[in-house]
Protein backbone atom coordinates (compact mmCIF):
# COMPACT_ATOMS: atom_id res chain seq x y z
CA UNK A 1 0.00 0.00 0.00
CA UNK A 2 2.60 2.58 0.62
CA UNK A 3 4.12 2.26 -3.02
CA UNK A 4 0.13 2.94 -4.37
CA UNK A 5 -0.10 5.82 -1.97
CA UNK A 6 3.37 6.98 -2.60
CA UNK A 7 2.67 6.66 -6.56
CA UNK A 8 -0.56 8.73 -6.41
CA UNK A 9 1.36 11.48 -4.82
CA UNK A 10 3.58 11.72 -7.30
CA UNK A 11 1.45 11.52 -10.28
CA UNK A 12 -0.92 14.39 -8.58
CA UNK A 13 1.86 16.93 -7.96
CA UNK A 14 0.57 16.82 -4.53
CA UNK A 15 3.61 16.51 -2.38
CA UNK A 16 7.62 17.33 -2.71
CA UNK A 17 10.05 14.47 -1.14
CA UNK A 18 9.98 14.44 2.92
CA UNK A 19 8.60 17.58 3.37
CA UNK A 20 6.81 18.58 6.22
CA UNK A 21 3.02 18.26 6.51
CA UNK A 22 0.42 19.31 9.20
CA UNK A 23 -1.63 15.87 9.65
CA UNK A 24 -5.56 15.44 10.67
CA UNK A 25 -5.41 12.58 13.30
CA UNK A 26 -8.61 11.86 14.72
CA UNK A 27 -7.65 8.86 15.82
CA UNK A 28 -10.15 6.92 13.68
CA UNK A 29 -8.98 4.04 11.21
CA UNK A 30 -8.16 6.53 8.58
CA UNK A 31 -6.35 9.44 10.38
CA UNK A 32 -4.20 6.93 12.20
CA UNK A 33 -2.71 4.77 8.81
CA UNK A 34 -2.29 8.04 7.46
CA UNK A 35 -0.07 9.17 9.76
CA UNK A 36 1.39 5.79 9.78
CA UNK A 37 2.03 5.59 5.89
CA UNK A 38 3.15 9.35 5.70
CA UNK A 39 5.52 8.91 8.21
CA UNK A 40 6.82 5.29 6.67
CA UNK A 41 6.93 7.29 3.53
CA UNK A 42 9.60 9.76 4.66
CA UNK A 43 7.52 12.79 5.27
CA UNK A 44 8.36 15.06 8.17
CA UNK A 45 4.70 15.40 10.14
CA UNK A 46 3.03 17.00 12.61
CA UNK A 47 -0.34 15.36 14.20
CA UNK A 48 -3.07 17.83 14.34
CA UNK A 49 -6.40 16.79 16.65
CA UNK A 50 -9.21 18.99 16.63
CA UNK A 51 -11.34 18.29 20.55
CA UNK A 52 -15.11 19.44 19.06
CA UNK A 53 -16.70 18.79 22.72
CA UNK A 54 -19.36 17.11 21.33
CA UNK A 55 -19.48 13.52 22.50
CA UNK A 56 -18.37 13.75 26.41
CA UNK A 57 -16.01 11.36 27.46
CA UNK A 58 -15.54 9.83 24.51
CA UNK A 59 -13.98 13.44 22.92
CA UNK A 60 -11.72 13.07 25.48
CA UNK A 61 -11.11 9.42 24.55
CA UNK A 62 -9.91 10.07 21.35
CA UNK A 63 -7.79 13.22 22.30
CA UNK A 64 -6.05 11.09 24.81
CA UNK A 65 -5.54 7.77 22.41
CA UNK A 66 -4.70 10.61 19.49
CA UNK A 67 -2.08 11.71 21.61
CA UNK A 68 -0.89 8.59 22.85
CA UNK A 69 -0.52 7.46 19.14
CA UNK A 70 1.71 10.25 17.92
CA UNK A 71 3.94 10.05 20.83
CA UNK A 72 4.27 6.26 20.17
CA UNK A 73 5.62 7.31 16.51
CA UNK A 74 7.52 10.15 17.99
CA UNK A 75 5.44 13.00 16.42
CA UNK A 76 5.16 16.32 17.61
CA UNK A 77 1.40 16.83 18.82
CA UNK A 78 -1.13 19.71 18.53
CA UNK A 79 -4.29 19.57 19.74
CA UNK A 80 -7.30 22.39 20.31
CA UNK A 81 -10.62 22.51 21.74
CA UNK A 82 -13.52 24.48 20.10
CA UNK A 83 -16.83 25.51 21.41
CA UNK A 84 -18.33 23.74 18.48
CA UNK A 85 -21.98 24.46 19.20
CA UNK A 86 -22.02 27.73 20.02
CA UNK A 87 -20.16 28.91 16.83
CA UNK A 88 -22.42 26.66 14.91
CA UNK A 89 -25.32 28.79 16.87
CA UNK A 90 -24.03 32.03 15.92
CA UNK A 91 -23.47 31.70 12.61
CA UNK A 92 -26.35 30.01 11.90
CA UNK A 93 -24.84 26.97 10.24
CA UNK A 94 -24.72 23.37 10.75
CA UNK A 95 -22.70 21.15 13.17
CA UNK A 96 -21.03 19.43 10.50
CA UNK A 97 -20.26 22.89 9.01
CA UNK A 98 -19.02 24.53 11.55
CA UNK A 99 -16.43 21.95 12.86
CA UNK A 100 -14.95 22.25 9.07
CA UNK A 101 -14.70 25.54 9.39
CA UNK A 102 -13.04 25.75 13.10
CA UNK A 103 -11.00 22.42 12.02
CA UNK A 104 -9.58 23.75 8.67
CA UNK A 105 -8.57 27.27 9.78
CA UNK A 106 -7.07 25.95 12.65
CA UNK A 107 -4.77 23.48 10.51
CA UNK A 108 -3.85 26.47 8.37
CA UNK A 109 -2.99 28.32 11.18
CA UNK A 110 -0.86 25.33 12.22
CA UNK A 111 0.80 24.88 8.66
CA UNK A 112 1.84 28.72 8.63
CA UNK A 113 3.46 27.90 11.98
CA UNK A 114 5.29 25.39 11.42
CA UNK A 115 6.29 26.28 7.86
CA UNK A 116 4.94 23.30 6.48
CA UNK A 117 4.15 22.54 3.08
CA UNK A 118 0.44 21.17 2.78
CA UNK A 119 -1.81 19.95 5.57
CA UNK A 120 -2.82 16.43 5.30
CA UNK A 121 -6.30 14.43 5.77
CA UNK A 122 -7.22 11.29 5.30
CA UNK A 123 -10.25 11.24 2.73
CA UNK A 124 -10.64 8.36 0.25
CA UNK A 125 -13.14 6.76 -2.43
CA UNK A 126 -15.75 5.84 -0.23
CA UNK A 127 -15.28 9.27 1.24
CA UNK A 128 -15.54 10.71 -2.52
CA UNK A 129 -18.93 8.53 -3.36
CA UNK A 130 -20.49 9.83 -0.02
CA UNK A 131 -19.78 13.77 -1.50
CA UNK A 132 -21.21 12.69 -4.98
CA UNK A 133 -24.39 11.71 -3.60
CA UNK A 134 -25.00 14.38 -0.48
CA UNK A 135 -24.05 17.12 -3.43
CA UNK A 136 -26.54 14.79 -6.05
CA UNK A 137 -29.35 15.12 -3.57
CA UNK A 138 -28.90 18.69 -2.35
CA UNK A 139 -28.67 20.08 -6.12
CA UNK A 140 -25.30 21.02 -7.66
CA UNK A 141 -23.94 21.28 -10.89
CA UNK A 142 -21.12 19.26 -12.78
CA UNK A 143 -18.12 20.23 -10.11
CA UNK A 144 -20.52 19.06 -7.63
CA UNK A 145 -20.24 15.80 -8.93
CA UNK A 146 -16.87 15.25 -9.44
CA UNK A 147 -16.10 14.11 -5.91
CA UNK A 148 -13.50 15.19 -3.42
CA UNK A 149 -10.23 16.96 -4.95
CA UNK A 150 -6.83 15.48 -4.90
CA UNK A 151 -5.46 18.97 -3.52
CA UNK A 152 -7.57 22.15 -2.35
CA UNK A 153 -5.14 24.96 -1.66
CA UNK A 154 -2.45 23.40 0.76
CA UNK A 155 -4.73 21.06 2.03
CA UNK A 156 -3.82 17.76 0.53
CA UNK A 157 -5.85 14.02 0.48
CA UNK A 158 -3.20 10.80 -0.51
CA UNK A 159 -5.66 8.36 0.17
CA UNK A 160 -8.07 9.11 -2.37
CA UNK A 161 -6.38 6.27 -4.02
CA UNK A 162 -7.95 3.66 -1.28
CA UNK A 163 -11.35 2.20 -0.32
CA UNK A 164 -12.15 1.91 2.97
CA UNK A 165 -11.61 -2.06 3.10
CA UNK A 166 -8.10 -1.34 1.58
CA UNK A 167 -7.48 0.88 4.55
CA UNK A 168 -8.77 -1.07 7.35
CA UNK A 169 -6.97 -4.32 5.45
CA UNK A 170 -3.68 -2.31 6.02
CA UNK A 171 -4.08 -1.61 9.67
CA UNK A 172 -4.88 -4.76 10.33
CA UNK A 173 -1.99 -6.20 8.73
CA UNK A 174 0.24 -3.44 10.81
CA UNK A 175 -1.62 -4.35 13.79
CA UNK A 176 -2.30 -0.81 14.08
CA UNK A 177 -5.10 0.51 16.94
CA UNK A 178 -7.88 3.35 16.16
CA UNK A 179 -10.64 4.22 18.39
CA UNK A 180 -13.99 4.48 16.92
CA UNK A 181 -16.48 7.33 16.44
CA UNK A 182 -20.02 6.19 18.11
CA UNK A 183 -21.31 9.13 16.29
CA UNK A 184 -20.91 7.20 12.75
CA UNK A 185 -22.81 4.50 13.38
CA UNK A 186 -26.03 7.11 13.48
CA UNK A 187 -28.25 8.17 10.89
CA UNK A 188 -28.58 11.41 12.61
CA UNK A 189 -26.35 13.29 9.70
CA UNK A 190 -27.18 13.26 6.06
CA UNK A 191 -23.76 11.90 5.28
CA UNK A 192 -24.60 8.96 8.05
CA UNK A 193 -27.36 8.29 6.50
CA UNK A 194 -26.00 8.29 2.91
CA UNK A 195 -23.55 5.70 4.21
CA UNK A 196 -25.74 3.53 6.84
CA UNK A 197 -28.92 3.74 4.49
CA UNK A 198 -28.87 4.74 1.46
CA UNK A 199 -25.50 3.38 -0.12
CA UNK A 200 -26.53 -0.35 0.94
CA UNK A 201 -30.03 -0.14 -0.40
CA UNK A 202 -28.27 0.95 -4.03
CA UNK A 203 -25.95 -2.52 -3.29
CA UNK A 204 -29.07 -4.54 -3.20
CA UNK A 205 -29.56 -3.12 -6.87
CA UNK A 206 -25.91 -2.99 -7.69
CA UNK A 207 -23.11 -4.99 -5.60
CA UNK A 208 -20.35 -2.46 -7.59
CA UNK A 209 -22.31 0.39 -6.91
CA UNK A 210 -19.25 2.25 -5.31
CA UNK A 211 -16.91 1.48 -8.64
CA UNK A 212 -19.88 2.77 -10.98
CA UNK A 213 -20.01 6.07 -9.20
CA UNK A 214 -16.00 6.65 -8.96
CA UNK A 215 -16.13 5.69 -12.65
CA UNK A 216 -19.20 8.20 -13.04
CA UNK A 217 -17.21 10.51 -11.34
CA UNK A 218 -13.64 10.34 -13.20
CA UNK A 219 -16.09 10.75 -16.56
CA UNK A 220 -17.75 13.92 -15.18
CA UNK A 221 -14.44 15.17 -13.93
CA UNK A 222 -13.12 14.83 -17.36
CA UNK A 223 -16.20 16.45 -18.97
CA UNK A 224 -15.44 19.53 -16.39
CA UNK A 225 -11.88 19.82 -17.91
CA UNK A 226 -14.02 20.64 -21.27
CA UNK A 227 -16.61 22.80 -19.66
CA UNK A 228 -13.99 25.04 -17.39
CA UNK A 229 -11.88 25.11 -20.48
CA UNK A 230 -15.02 26.14 -23.11
CA UNK A 231 -16.00 28.43 -19.76
CA UNK A 232 -12.94 30.11 -19.78
CA UNK A 233 -12.91 30.88 -23.45
CA UNK A 234 -16.64 32.60 -23.40
CA UNK A 235 -15.51 34.63 -20.09
CA UNK A 236 -12.58 36.12 -22.07
CA UNK A 237 -15.14 38.20 -24.15
CA UNK A 238 -17.68 38.32 -21.78
CA UNK A 239 -15.80 39.70 -18.74
CA UNK A 240 -13.42 42.23 -18.43
CA UNK A 241 -11.13 41.01 -15.46
CA UNK A 242 -9.19 44.24 -14.92
CA UNK A 243 -12.26 46.27 -14.90
CA UNK A 244 -14.51 43.94 -13.06
CA UNK A 245 -17.28 44.21 -15.41
CA UNK A 246 -19.51 41.87 -17.29
CA UNK A 247 -20.58 42.68 -20.83
CA UNK A 248 -24.57 42.54 -21.42
CA UNK A 249 -25.08 42.27 -24.40
CA UNK A 250 -22.14 39.81 -25.16
CA UNK A 251 -23.14 37.84 -22.00
CA UNK A 252 -27.19 37.80 -23.22
CA UNK A 253 -25.41 36.40 -26.71
CA UNK A 254 -24.58 32.98 -25.62
CA UNK A 255 -26.01 30.29 -25.20
CA UNK A 256 -26.66 29.70 -21.71
CA UNK A 257 -25.82 33.16 -20.52
CA UNK A 258 -26.89 32.05 -16.56
CA UNK A 259 -24.85 29.52 -16.19
CA UNK A 260 -21.81 31.59 -17.70
CA UNK A 261 -22.69 34.66 -15.53
CA UNK A 262 -22.82 32.01 -12.43
CA UNK A 263 -18.76 30.49 -13.52
CA UNK A 264 -17.90 34.37 -13.74
CA UNK A 265 -19.30 35.26 -10.16
CA UNK A 266 -18.71 32.47 -8.07
CA UNK A 267 -15.21 33.11 -7.56
CA UNK A 268 -16.75 36.33 -5.90
CA UNK A 269 -18.74 34.53 -3.62
CA UNK A 270 -22.37 34.66 -5.34
CA UNK A 271 -24.52 31.73 -5.33
CA UNK A 272 -27.29 30.51 -7.75
CA UNK A 273 -29.94 32.03 -6.26
CA UNK A 274 -28.46 35.36 -6.22
CA UNK A 275 -27.42 34.86 -9.95
CA UNK A 276 -30.99 34.22 -11.25
CA UNK A 277 -32.07 37.56 -9.68
CA UNK A 278 -29.34 38.92 -11.64
CA UNK A 279 -30.03 37.06 -14.92
CA UNK A 280 -33.92 38.12 -14.35
CA UNK A 281 -32.69 42.25 -13.99
CA UNK A 282 -30.47 42.46 -17.15
CA UNK A 283 -34.11 43.68 -18.87
CA UNK A 284 -34.91 46.12 -16.22
CA UNK A 285 -33.62 50.01 -15.28
CA UNK A 286 -30.13 50.51 -14.21
CA UNK A 287 -28.93 50.59 -10.68
CA UNK A 288 -30.53 47.69 -8.81
CA UNK A 289 -27.61 45.88 -6.52
CA UNK A 290 -26.37 42.60 -5.37
CA UNK A 291 -24.71 41.01 -2.39
CA UNK A 292 -22.14 38.64 -1.73
CA UNK A 293 -20.45 38.12 1.43
CA UNK A 294 -17.62 40.45 -0.05
CA UNK A 295 -19.18 41.89 -3.30
CA UNK A 296 -21.27 43.90 -4.62
CA UNK A 297 -22.19 43.61 -8.32
CA UNK A 298 -24.89 46.76 -9.92
CA UNK A 299 -26.52 46.40 -12.96
CA UNK A 300 -25.43 49.24 -15.27
CA UNK A 301 -26.61 50.30 -18.86
CA UNK A 302 -24.93 47.78 -20.55
CA UNK A 303 -22.44 46.34 -18.23
CA UNK A 304 -22.39 44.58 -14.84
CA UNK A 305 -19.91 45.87 -12.09
CA UNK A 306 -18.55 44.13 -9.24
CA UNK A 307 -16.68 46.16 -6.61
CA UNK A 308 -15.26 45.53 -3.53
CA UNK A 309 -17.87 46.05 -0.20
CA UNK A 310 -16.46 49.13 1.69
CA UNK A 311 -16.21 48.23 5.69
CA UNK A 312 -14.48 51.60 6.47
CA UNK A 313 -17.01 54.55 6.66
CA UNK A 314 -14.66 57.40 5.35
CA UNK A 315 -15.44 60.52 6.63
CA UNK A 316 -17.93 63.03 4.55
CA UNK A 317 -15.11 65.42 3.99
CA UNK A 318 -11.22 66.96 4.63
CA UNK A 319 -10.09 70.33 5.07
CA UNK A 320 -6.80 71.31 3.02
CA UNK A 321 -4.49 73.94 4.48
CA UNK A 322 -2.60 76.49 2.20
CA UNK A 323 0.94 74.42 2.39
CA UNK A 324 3.46 73.25 -0.34
CA UNK A 325 3.86 69.42 -0.16
CA UNK A 326 2.38 66.33 -0.05
CA UNK A 327 -0.70 66.45 1.93
CA UNK A 328 -1.35 63.93 4.78
CA UNK A 329 -5.18 62.91 3.98
CA UNK A 330 -5.34 59.50 4.57
CA UNK A 331 -7.19 58.66 1.60
CA UNK A 332 -6.62 56.04 -1.89
CA UNK A 333 -4.81 58.84 -3.29
CA UNK A 334 -2.23 61.34 -2.08
CA UNK A 335 -2.19 65.19 -2.79
CA UNK A 336 0.53 67.41 -3.37
CA UNK A 337 0.37 71.25 -3.77
CA UNK A 338 2.73 74.09 -4.92
CA UNK A 339 2.47 77.57 -5.47
CA UNK A 340 4.50 79.19 -8.34
CA UNK A 341 4.37 82.64 -10.07
CA UNK A 342 3.07 82.87 -13.31
CA UNK A 343 5.21 83.58 -16.24
CA UNK A 344 5.19 84.10 -19.99
CA UNK A 345 6.89 80.41 -20.32
CA UNK A 346 3.82 78.73 -17.95
CA UNK A 347 2.42 75.80 -19.81
CA UNK A 348 -0.60 73.87 -18.41
CA UNK A 349 0.05 70.52 -18.68
CA UNK A 350 -3.01 68.24 -20.32
CA UNK A 351 -2.91 65.36 -17.56
CA UNK A 352 -6.24 64.85 -15.81
CA UNK A 353 -3.71 64.12 -12.38
CA UNK A 354 -2.90 67.67 -12.37
CA UNK A 355 -4.92 70.68 -11.78
CA UNK A 356 -3.72 75.09 -12.30
CA UNK A 357 -5.67 77.21 -10.50
CA UNK A 358 -5.34 81.13 -10.27
CA UNK A 359 -4.09 80.66 -6.59
CA UNK A 360 -5.20 84.81 -5.63
CA UNK A 361 -9.04 83.14 -6.48
CA UNK A 362 -8.86 80.52 -3.89
CA UNK A 363 -10.11 80.67 0.17
CA UNK A 364 -8.10 78.20 2.48
CA UNK A 365 -8.83 75.64 3.60
CA UNK A 366 -9.93 73.96 0.70
CA UNK A 367 -12.57 71.24 0.88
CA UNK A 368 -12.45 67.71 -0.65
CA UNK A 369 -15.66 66.14 -0.36
CA UNK A 370 -17.95 63.44 -2.21
CA UNK A 371 -19.99 64.70 -4.57
CA UNK A 372 -24.08 65.09 -3.75
CA UNK A 373 -27.59 65.53 -5.56
CA UNK A 374 -27.62 69.07 -6.88
CA UNK A 375 -24.24 69.65 -7.14
CA UNK A 376 -23.01 71.68 -10.33
CA UNK A 377 -19.97 73.68 -11.59
CA UNK A 378 -18.89 75.55 -15.19
CA UNK A 379 -16.78 72.29 -16.67
CA UNK A 380 -13.43 74.11 -17.92
CA UNK A 381 -13.44 75.49 -21.70
CA UNK A 382 -17.12 76.51 -20.81
CA UNK A 383 -19.48 79.56 -19.61
CA UNK A 384 -22.67 78.05 -18.41
CA UNK A 385 -23.00 75.92 -15.50
CA UNK A 386 -23.61 71.83 -15.70
CA UNK A 387 -25.14 69.48 -12.71
CA UNK A 388 -23.02 66.90 -11.76
CA UNK A 389 -25.47 64.35 -12.41
CA UNK A 390 -25.76 65.66 -16.16
CA UNK A 391 -22.31 65.83 -16.59
CA UNK A 392 -21.54 62.13 -15.35
CA UNK A 393 -24.19 61.10 -17.64
CA UNK A 394 -23.00 62.35 -20.55
CA UNK A 395 -19.15 61.01 -19.47
CA UNK A 396 -21.15 57.77 -19.53
CA UNK A 397 -19.96 57.14 -15.95
CA UNK A 398 -21.37 54.11 -13.53
CA UNK A 399 -22.53 53.96 -11.10
CA UNK A 400 -19.33 52.55 -9.12
CA UNK A 401 -17.78 55.43 -11.03
CA UNK A 402 -19.60 57.99 -9.10
CA UNK A 403 -18.92 56.28 -5.94
CA UNK A 404 -15.50 56.93 -6.42
CA UNK A 405 -15.77 60.60 -7.19
CA UNK A 406 -13.86 63.20 -5.16
CA UNK A 407 -14.61 67.23 -5.64
CA UNK A 408 -12.18 69.80 -4.10
CA UNK A 409 -14.04 72.78 -3.38
CA UNK A 410 -13.43 76.70 -2.62
CA UNK A 411 -15.74 77.53 -0.35
CA UNK A 412 -19.25 76.48 -1.52
CA UNK A 413 -17.67 75.83 -5.15
CA UNK A 414 -16.71 73.29 -7.07
CA UNK A 415 -13.28 73.87 -8.16
CA UNK A 416 -12.02 70.17 -9.60
CA UNK A 417 -13.58 66.92 -10.38
CA UNK A 418 -10.79 65.52 -8.81
CA UNK A 419 -8.83 63.34 -11.62
CA UNK A 420 -11.44 64.52 -14.39
CA UNK A 421 -12.08 68.03 -15.28
CA UNK A 422 -11.50 71.91 -13.54
CA UNK A 423 -13.60 74.54 -13.07
CA UNK A 424 -13.61 77.24 -15.58
CA UNK A 425 -14.31 79.95 -13.07
CA UNK A 426 -10.87 78.78 -11.24
CA UNK A 427 -8.60 79.05 -14.31
CA UNK A 428 -5.51 80.31 -15.15
CA UNK A 429 -6.06 83.87 -16.67
CA UNK A 430 -3.81 86.74 -18.00
CA UNK A 431 -4.25 88.18 -15.08
CA UNK A 432 -3.24 85.46 -12.52
CA UNK A 433 0.06 86.46 -10.52
CA UNK A 434 0.37 82.84 -8.64
CA UNK A 435 -0.59 79.49 -9.55
CA UNK A 436 -2.03 76.40 -7.47
CA UNK A 437 -0.81 73.53 -9.03
CA UNK A 438 -2.38 70.46 -7.40
CA UNK A 439 -1.59 66.99 -8.32
CA UNK A 440 -2.44 62.98 -7.78
CA UNK A 441 0.06 61.17 -6.22
CA UNK A 442 0.84 58.14 -7.50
Amino acid sequence: MLAKVQSYIEKQNLLSPNARLIVGLSGGADSVALLYVLQQLGYECVAAHCNFHLRGDESLRDELFARDYAESLGIPFRKIDFGTEIYAFNKGISIEMAARELRYEWFEKLRIEFDSEAVAVAHHQNDSVETFLLNLIRGTGIHGLTGIKPKSLHVVRPFLCLTRDEILSYIRWENLSYVTDSSNLQDDYIRNKIRLNILPEMQMINPAVDEAILRTIKNLQQAANIYDSDIKTAEKQVFDAEKKQISIPKLQSYIEPETLLYEILRPFGFNSTVVKEIMQSLTGQPGKEFYSPEFKLIKDRDVLLITQKQYIEEPDYYEIEKRVGESSINLPFQLESNFVEKTSEFEILKDKKIACFDAGQLKFPLILRRWQFGDWFIPFGMNGSRKLSDYFSDQKFSKIDKEQIWLLCSGDDIIWIVGERTDNRYRVKNATQEICIIKIKG
